[in-house]
C-alpha cells in the first residue's frame, strides 16, 4: 500500500511539472461515474460509495485528491456537497456537476431487538423538530447559519447510550488532535441525548463499519452510516436531516 501510494505521489508530481492537468473530463453525469476511477475521502461514506460504482481511490486529504483530478490520476471525485462547495471554490480547474450522485436521509441505525430505544429516539427527534433544534442545525451546517446547540444545565442523567461515529466525514462527525467529536451527526446525538437524560459515549469507526458495530452490540447507536447498508440488521429512525452527495470533475 505505502509503494503504491509512493508511486502515485511520484507521479502526480511529475504530472504537474511539465504542467499536465489538461486531461478531458470524461464525466458529465452521474450515469458516466460508473467504472471510473473515482477519488472519496478515507472512512467516509463517500468512499464506501465510490467503491460501489467503480474504482476507489482513498485520499487523507481533499487539497491532494484535487491535484490528482487535475492531472488525470483519478477520473472524478465523490464527496458531500456543502464541504465540496467549500473545497471547490477554493480550488481552480476543477468544478460540480449540476445533477447530485445521490441524495439520501440521514438517521440513527438503532439494535434490531431494542425498540424501547427506537421510539424513544424517535420522539426526541419529533421534539427537536418541533422546537427548531434541527432545522438550526441543518441551517448551520450547509447553510453558513450560527445556530449552536447548547445543552440545558441541571440535566439529571442516568446510564450511557455509546454511539458509533466516524472521525473523517465533516460536516457530519469528525474530531480534532486530541479525539474529540464534533459536526452535525453530534450535535444530533447530544440533543437527543439530552432529551432522553442520558450520558453519551461516542466510540469511533470507520463509515462502513458502524452499522456492524451495532448489529454486533458493539454500540447502542450509531450516526452516518449510508441507507441500503443496515436492511435487515437495524432499526431506522425517522430522519434528522438529508445529505447530498455530488461529483467532481475536471473543467
Amino acid at each position: 500500500m505505502r509503494k503504491f501510494l509512493y508511486v502515485i505521489c511520484i507521479t502526480l508530481t511529475c504530472l504537474l511539472l511539465i504542467g499536465c492537468n489538461q486531461f478531458p473530463n470524461e464525466v458529465h453525469s452521474p450515469d458516466d461515474v460508473e467504472g471510473r476511477f473515482i477519488g472519496a475521502l478515507s472512512g467516509t461514506p463517500s468512499l464506501r460509495l465510490a467503491d460501489d460504482l467503480g474504482t476507489a481511490i482513498s485520499f487523507y486529504e481533499p487539497a491532494d485528491m484535487m491535484a490528482s483530478l487535475r492531472a488525470g490520476i483519478i477520473d472524478c471525485a465523490i464527496m458531500e456537497r456543502t464541504t465540496a462547495q467549500e473545497l471547490v471554490s477554493n480550488t481552480s480547474g476543477v468544478r460540480i456537476l449540476m445533477e447530485p450522485l445521490v441524495e439520501y436521509d440521514l438517521r440513527f441505525a438503532i439494535p434490531m431487538e431494542n425498540r424501547g430505544l427506537l421510539n424513544a429516539v424517535n420522539n426526541a427527534l419529533d421534539e427537536l423538530s418541533r422546537n427548531g433544534t434541527l432545522r438550526g442545525l441543518s441551517n448551520r451546517y450547509f447553510s453558513r447559519g450560527n445556530f449552536n446547540y447548547r445543552s440545558p444545565e441541571n440535566i439529571e442523567r442516568t446510564g450511557t447510550l455509546t454511539i458509533a461515529l466516524s472521525p473523517d466525514s465533516p460536516p457530519f462527525s469528525f474530531t480534532d488532535d486530541d479525539g474529540n467529536f464534533f459536526g452535525m451527526d453530534v450535535d444530533v446525538a447530544i440533543a437527543v441525548s439530552d432529551i432522553l437524560g442520558v450520558n453519551l459515549e461516542p466510540i469511533e469507526y470507520d463509515a462502513w463499519e458502524l452499522v456492524t458495530a451495532v448489529w454486533h452490540g458493539r454500540a447502542d447507536l450509531a450516526l452516518g452510516w449510508h441507507p441500503g447498508e443496515g436492511e435487515g440488521l437495524i432499526n431506522e429512525s425517522e430522519p434528522y436531516a438529508s445529505t447530498v452527495q455530488v461529483i467532481i470533475v475536471r473543467r
